[in-house]
């Protein structure tokens, strides 16, 4: 009976948190395609065979389906899901044209596709613009209170007191802006501005890497200046003024998680950090259980994660048909169907590889291969 609890502590949150957060990309798609006169056949929350459903006036098919790991928006004249255009566009008549997909302006197409990843940013905005303006943001000032002995601090001359004002070319509000960037930045020598006694002295520290592993087992390493915080506080924000530093935050989190593919991408980062919808799962049920504030946080990383994967230049993903827009644009006319064709492919066998490594990178950090190993030796 608690292996169910467990299971389902885990599985439910995560099945709500991300029906949710593919509701709003898909929206985005929906009302974007709805506004400029194009027929929306399919609304799907998850893939494969209905489950439930319901047809609207305007011929749209709302539905819940078998495999709830995503969804998909099909419009008249897509041949399938991945909105490649169907064989039969060249065969529609006039007034089939003018609300088919395939036969918009390039502009229009742009909009479409780029409205669902960013929905998603925009609903994390909206998430942490209404907690800004109730709960408060986290709000920690940049002052010193404790510097680790023999730390990369304590050898650059930091002392307790002082006030971080400037890091790496960047100006400093709170302590998370210090966190920010020196995370990511072992090994590397960053200048830092400090307010000492009413005076700026400009110091120069190297973060030291340090492995740490989080509350789901997922090891990483990041960059330790070795300096502790005096204090923290959380801040409320009017309504325009939370809008603008959740926006702020946003960007913030999308640089950093840009970031940090960039580091995996060049070998400075391991990609047993990677995680797939196990880890998702797992963390679901971590944060569920924390409370509310910590599931809107959630939710708003996790939307961001899921906007800015959807922008990669990858067929199958809304990037990918950016990308071939853009090479439209440039040519003055749409790939021929082969090279289409080619390319849809290959981006499913990207984004299919993608997944098995993922999941695999998930079966690795819960220990399942030892556990068999264990069974079999």
């Amino acid at each position: 009976m608690e292996m169910i609890n467990d299971f389902l502590g885990v599985v439910v949150p995560f099945l709500i948190i991300l029906t949710i957060l593919v509701f709003v990309h898909e929206m985005g798609h929906f009302l974007v395609a709805r506004w400029n006169g194009v027929r929306v056949e399919i609304f799907s929350i998850g893939f494969g065979r209905e489950i439930f459903g319901w047809t609207d006036r305007a011929q749209t098919r709302w539905k819940f389906s078998h495999i709830p790991l995503g969804g998909y928006v099909k419009m008249f004249g897509d041949a399938n899901a991945a909105s490649q255009p169907g064989s039969e566009v060249k065969e529609l008549s006039a007034e089939e044209r003018a609300i088919a997909f395939p036969c918009q302006s390039l502009s229009a197409r742009t909009w479409i596709v780029f409205a669902g990843p960013l929905a998603n940013f925009l609903f994390a905005i909206v998430l942490l613009a209404g907690l800004f303006a109730t709960v408060g943001q986290p709000f920690t000032p940049p002052v010193i209170g404790d510097v680790v002995p023999g730390s990369a601090a304590e050898e650059a001359g930091i002392l307790p007191g002082d006030r971080i004002v400037g890091l790496d070319g960047s100006v400093i509000e709170r302590f998370e802006d210090v966190q920010r960037i020196v995370r990511p930045s072992a090994g590397r020598l960053l200048s830092i501005e400090v307010l000492r006694d009413g005076a700026r002295i400009t110091l120069a520290a190297t973060p030291r890497a340090s492995e740490q592993t989080d509350n789901f087992g997922n090891t990483q390493v990041i960059g330790l200046l070795g300096v502790a915080r005096s204090g923290a506080e959380y801040t409320r924000h009017d309504p325009l003024t939370a809008v603008w530093r959740a926006g702020l935050e946003t960007w913030d989190l999308t640089v950093g998680t840009l970031d940090a593919v960039g580091q995996i991408i060049v070998g400075a980062r391991g990609t047993q950090e990677l995680g797939g919808p196990i880890r998702i799962a797992q963390m679901s049920g971590a944060v569920a259980e924390s409370g509310l504030i910590p599931i809107i946080w959630f939710m708003a990383v996790l939307s961001i994660n899921l906007g800015l994967i959807n922008l990669f230049p990858i067929p199958m993903l809304d990037g990918g048909h950016l990308l071939f827009y853009g090479i439209e644009a440039v040519r003055g006319r749409p790939l021929g169907e082969r090279a289409q064709e080619y390319g849809f492919r290959i981006g499913l066998a990207l984004v299919l590889s993608l997944m098995v490594f993922v999941t695999f990178n998930d079966l690795a950090n819960l220990e399942v291969f030892d556990f068999i190993r264990n069974l079999v030796s």
